[in-house]
This record gives C-alpha cells, sequence and structure tokens, in this order.
C-alpha cells in the first residue's frame, strides 16, 4: 500500500511513534499501558467524511464527471450469465459427495468467486445503477440472489446506503466491528477467525446494531429465495443447493475476493500522532482503493475511494472517473493485492479490528426509521445521491 504523504507514517512499534513525537520513552508500566489502549482503540475523528469534500472538488475542478452518472445496461446480462453459470454447475455437482475434493475445489474457484460476483452486482443494484426504475432494482436484486441460497438482498440495500451516509458513524455504519468483535478478536488467532467466518459477521452484526423495518421487498426476497431453494432440492439434489451455501461461505472466507472487505475501510498504516489529534484537523484516511486484476471480478469494486466519491456512477465508468480526476487520487494510500491485505491483517500485530476509523455522531439511515435516525447530520447533502 502507497503511503499518504500527509497522514500515514511508516512507523513499526507504537513506542517508536510515541518516541518519534517527542515524548519520553522510559515510561512506568502504567504510562505504557496508557499508551498502548489508547493505540489499540479506534481511530477516533471529530472531521468530516472526506468523500462528499472531495466529490464537490471533483465535480468543480470535472463538471463533466457528472455525465459518467446513471445505470449500466451491462450489469443485468452479467448477473444473468453468471446466475446461468452458478446452476449450470449445481446441476453437474447433483451427485458429487459434498465432503470430496472436487466439491470443495469447484465451490473454491468458481462458486466462490461467482458468488463473490453476485455479492457485488447486489452492491451495484443496491445504488439503482441497473435499471432507472427503483422497483426495477429491487426486482433485480432478489433474481442475483437466487444461488446465494439465503434471502439477502432486501436488506444488505439499506444497510449498505446507510454505510454511505454514516460512514465510519457509531452505531449506525454496520461495516464497524462491534466491541465484541473489537474486544475477543484482537490476536493473531481471532483475527484469522474472523477472516475466515467473516461472511457471519457481515451477515448477523447489523441486526445487533440496529434493526431496519420489515417490508414487502423483504417478504418477497426470502419466498423467492425459499422457492427458489425447494425447487434445486427437488429437481437437483440437497447437494446443489450445499453447492450454493458452500459458495457463498467460501465467497466471504480465506479467498483472494474476500480481500476486499477488509482492504477497504480497514487502516493498514499506523496513523501519525499528528492525525490522531482532533485540534489539528488532519482527516484520518478510511478508505482504501485497489487498481489490479481482480476488479475484473468485482465490478471495479477495488476502486473504492471513486465510489464512495460517487455512489451514482457505475462500475464500468469507475476507471473513466479515475482517469479524468487522477489528481484527487494519485497520492492517496491504495493496496497492491487483496491476498495479501487477509495475510497482512491476520499476522500483523499493527493491524487489527480496531484499525477503523469512528465518529461519535453525524449521517443518517437510509430505508429504515428508528431512534437511531436522531443522529442526523448537521453536514448538508447536497452531493450526487445514488
Amino acid at each position: 500500500m502507497a503511503p499518504s504523504t500527509t497522514t500515514v507514517t511508516k512507523s513499526t512499534s507504537r513506542r517508536k511513534d510515541v518516541a518519534a513525537n517527542g515524548k519520553q520513552n522510559d515510561m512506568s508500566p502504567a504510562e505504557e499501558e496508557a499508551i498502548e489502549t489508547k493505540y489499540r482503540d479506534f481511530f477516533w475523528t471529530y472531521t468530516e467524511e472526506p468523500h462528499r469534500t472531495r466529490r464537490l472538488a471533483i465535480i468543480k475542478a470535472h463538471p463533466e464527471v457528472t455525465k459518467l452518472c446513471g445505470p449500466e445496461p451491462l450489469t443485468k446480462y452479467v448477473v444473468l450469465g453468471v446466475v446461468s453459470l452458478q446452476v449450470v454447475l449445481a446441476y453437474l455437482l447433483r451427485n458429487t459427495p459434498f465432503w470430496s475434493l472436487k466439491f470443495w475445489a469447484v465451490g473454491y474457484v468458481f462458486g466462490a468467486t461467482a458468488n463473490q460476483n453476485l455479492f457485488l452486482s447486489i452492491h451495484e443494484i443496491s445504488h439503482n445503477l441497473a435499471f432507472r426504475s427503483g422497483l426495477a432494482n429491487r426486482l433485480f436484486a432478489i433474481f442475483a440472489n437466487l444461488p446465494i441460497g439465503v434471502p439477502y438482498s432486501a436488506s444488505f440495500r439499506p444497510y449498505h446506503l446507510t454505510h454511505h451516509k454514516s460512514l465510519g458513524v457509531d452505531g449506525l455504519d454496520t461495516d464497524l466491528p462491534t466491541a465484541f468483535e473489537a474486544v475477543f478478536l484482537d490476536s493473531i488467532l481471532g483475527k484469522a477467525f474472523f477472516c475466515t467466518f467473516q461472511i457471519f459477521f457481515y451477515a448477523l452484526r447489523p441486526m445487533m446494531v440496529y434493526r431496519i423495518p420489515m417490508t414487502w421487498v423483504h417478504l418477497l426476497n426470502v419466498v423467492v429465495e425459499l422457492a427458489f431453494d425447494y425447487l434445486v432440492v427437488h429437481y437437483l439434489s440437497w447437494n446443489s443447493l450445499l453447492y450454493f451455501v458452500l459458495s457463498s461461505f467460501l465467497a466471504g472466507s480465506l479467498h483472494p475476493l474476500a480481500g476486499h472487505f477488509i482492504a477497504e475501510h480497514y487502516v493498514y498504516e499506523t496513523v501519525s500522532a499528528e492525525a490522531r489529534d482532533p485540534s489539528s484537523g488532519v482527516p484520518v484516511p478510511e478508505t482504501f482503493s485497489y487498481y489490479g486484476p481482480l476488479n475484473f471480478l468485482t465490478y471495479n469494486v477495488g476502486l473504492h475511494n471513486e465510489h464512495h466519491d460517487f455512489p451514482a456512477v457505475p462500475w464500468t465508468r469507475l476507471p473513466r472517473l479515475h482517469e479524468i480526476a487522477k489528481e484527487f487520487y494519485a497520492d492517496l494510500p491504495h493496496h497492491r493485492s487483496w491476498t495479501y491485505a487477509i495475510w497482512r491483517f491476520i499476522l500483523d500485530e499493527e493491524v487489527g479490528m480496531r484499525c477503523r476509523v469512528k465518529r461519535k455522531s453525524g449521517g443518517r439511515i437510509v430505508g429504515g426509521g428508528s431512534a437511531k435516525s436522531a443522529k442526523v447530520a448537521e453536514w448538508r447533502e447536497d452531493e450526487i445521491e445514488a
């Protein structure tokens, strides 16, 4: 990951970082413990999330980028092709034993790749980027959900849009680890467990933070998915359904494409004391892009700064956005490998569950009403809406 020139340092130990900023290095055990606790806490910031500010600056410098917004017709054909591929593979594996090398190899190489692609197609569709009609997008997301095996597309949309509107806001952004995860998974074994089973954390965590109201779309998502699962078992076999579920599990486990879950918002470099100091006004970098070949399989989700800056720009036009506004992205820290992102997240003591930027307030819930909506941002929302 290329370092930021203003907000990220390459310090390899917390004490070295403290010493480099003029603090006494021979501390008492109590002081050392206090410093350790501080550095193991989340990166709390009092600045506005960076994407709205950069979006407005880019529009001012390059007003033509607004023409990149809007649905991408190609998306529906890609989804149709991947759903068809998964159904064909489920048919071919209908008589293959679940506990066999062939079953798991196909599930890991093809199934996990395909279902990660479908996860990210639902991500794309949630921003209304497959069709102009909001209803058409919601219904098509249910179709893309079919080979995933469990209903999830209807619930994903409001939680994800809230993630955009409430980036890093404690109690609203369900992409943030919970206190339980931060305490019990902040070790090499804990992080390895998290990376192996992170699909379950992402599925269950939102309900632990706040709940969205059930709508007819959620109900339809459940009914259609259960009906599809029944047809798969009836006309193919239980193994075919297990293939779909295994593909989803492996897509969110120790798989190269799953690296994007961690790489997008975990802070991988030790943030300098100046960046941590609320009085400095220096924002901590909190979104990280990846420009490697795996973007071809994942709707360019690696261009994540670009996506958060302009959620209404579809996957096919994100590279064009990057090219137009290159001067805004050239110096931002980014990842060079999602596989290495997983490897380092697990083994590097400087990286862990608490390496996330958090805010006390701001943002708002999208697509659900609750008491949490009292945390409405004072920041204006005159951006381009997804």
